[in-house]
C-alpha cells in the first residue's frame, strides 16, 4: 500500500500562520498569538467541513417527498439538524494525514454518521434506554412512532454501506472501509457493547470491565472514523505478489507509516470521548446536553464516574489525550486537525 505524500493545504497553511507569529513580539505573547491563531483556523475549518458535509447528507438521504415519506422523513429527522459531527469531523481530520482526496472522505463521513445515528434512535427506544429527549428536541420514536423509529435505524445501517460501495475508490479500498465499519457495528464493536451495557444496569464491574465496554460501545465507531479518514488516502492492493512484497521489504521509506500511529490516536480518543461523556451526564443539564442529564445515575449503569468519581474521571480523560497526542508526535503538520480535535473532545461542555 501506498499513501499520499503531499501536505494538504490546509495544514500547510497552519504551520505557516504559527511561524509568523512565532517571529514577533515576546514568547509569551506569541505562544499566545499562535493559539488564537491555531484556535481560529480550526473554528474556520470545521464550518467550512460541517457546511460540505450538512450538503452531502441532504443529498444522499432519500426525500421526504418520496414514499415510503414517513420512513425517509424519520431518517432525515434522526441526521440532519443536529449532532457534533464528532465522527465526520475525525475522518477528513484523518484523512489530511494520507492526504485522501474530500469526496471519498464525504463518502466515508456519511456512513460513520448514519451509522451513529442509526444507533442512537434504537438506544432511545424504549426497550432500551427508553429516552425522549436527544440532540434538543423529542427522540425519534417520541416524534414519529416505535416502529417507524427502529426501520430508520435499520435503514441508516443499509445506506451507510450504500454510500461506501458508491465511493470514488477501487474495488479493494472500498472492500476495506466497508469491512473497518462493519467491525465497528458488530459485536465485537458497538451492538457488543451496547449489549454489555444492558446486561450491567444494576450491577457493579471493575475498571477494567468498564473499559471493554466502553471501547466497545462508543470507542469502536469513534475510532472507525479515524480509521476510514486514513484509508480513503491509502492505494491498496488486493493481492500483492510476491515480487511486491519484496520490493516493500527493500524500498526505503522516505516517512513513516501513518497508520499505526492513527490506530493509537484512535483507541485512546474513542475511550477519552467516553469518559468525558461519563463526567458530563452528571455536570452538565439536559439544555446544555440536548439529551436527558443524569440518566446514568438514574438506570443505576456503571460509570468512570460512579467507579473513580468526577475528579478523577478527568484525569483519567486528560492522560488518555496526552497519549493520543504523544501517538501524533511523528507525524508532523498534516495531524494537526487530530491534535486539535483530541483536545475539543476532552475540553468540550457537551
Amino acid at each position: 500500500m501506498t499513501v499520499g505524500k503531499s501536505m494538504p493545504v490546509s495544514a500547510r497553511g497552519a504551520a505557516d500562520d504559527g511561524a509568523i507569529g512565532a517571529a514577533s513580539g515576546s514568547p509569551g505573547e506569541a505562544a499566545g498569538e499562535i493559539a488564537t491563531d491555531a484556535n481560529h483556523l480550526l473554528e474556520v475549518w470545521m464550518a467550512q467541513v460541517l457546511a460540505r458535509f450538512e450538503r452531502c447528507a441532504e443529498r444522499e438521504l432519500p426525500s421526504a417527498e418520496r414514499e415510503p415519506a414517513r420512513l425517509h422523513a424519520a431518517m432525515r429527522y434522526a441526521v440532519l439538524d443536529g449532532g457534533k459531527r464528532i465522527r465526520p469531523l475525525l475522518v477528513y481530520a484523518a484523512g489530511e494525514v494520507t492526504d485522501a482526496d474530500v469526496t471519498a472522505l464525504d463518502c466515508a463521513a456519511l456512513a460513520v454518521e448514519f451509522v451513529h445515528a442509526y444507533s442512537l434512535i434504537h438506544d432511545d427506544l424504549p426497550c432500551m434506554d427508553n429516552d425522549v429527549l436527544r440532540r434538543g428536541k423529542p427522540t425519534v420514536h417520541v416524534a414519529f412512532d416505535e416502529a417507524t423509529a427502529m426501520l430508520a435505524g435499520d435503514a441508516l445501517q443499509a445506506e451507510a454501506f450504500r454510500v461506501l460501495a458508491d465511493a470514488p475508490l477501487p474495488a479493494a479500498s472500498r472492500a476495506s472501509l466497508m469491512r473497518e465499519l462493519a467491525h465497528a457495528a458488530s459485536t465485537a464493536g458497538m451492538c457488543g457493547g451496547q449489549a454489555i451495557d444492558l446486561a450491567a444496569i444494576g450491577s457493579t464491574m471493575t475498571l477494567a470491565q468498564l473499559e471493554t465496554m466502553h471501547r466497545m460501545k462508543t470507542g469502536a465507531l469513534l475510532a472507525a472514523a479515524v480509521h476510514m479518514g486514513a484509508l480513503a488516502g491509502v492505494e491498496q492492493d488486493a493481492a500483492p505478489t510476491s515480487a511486491d512484497r519484496a520490493a516493500a521489504r527493500t524500498e526505503p521509506r522516505t516517512e513513516p507509516d501513518p497508520l499505526p500511529a492513527l490506530r493509537r490516536y484512535a483507541d485512546a480518543m474513542g475511550l477519552a470521548f467516553q469518559i468525558v461523556d461519563d463526567v458530563l451526564d452528571v455536570a452538565a443539564t439536559s439544555a446544555q446536553l440536548g439529551k436527558t442529564a443524569g440518566k446514568d445515575a438514574q438506570q443505576n449503569k456503571p460509570t468512570y464516574v460512579s467507579l473513580l468519581g468526577v475528579d478523577a474521571a478527568r484525569r483519567r480523560a486528560a492522560r488518555l489525550c496526552g497519549e493520543a497526542q504523544a501517538a501524533l508526535a511523528d507525524l508532523g503538520p498534516r495531524a494537526q486537525r487530530l491534535r486539535q480535535l483530541a483536545d475539543l473532545i476532552v475540553l468540550r461542555s457537551n
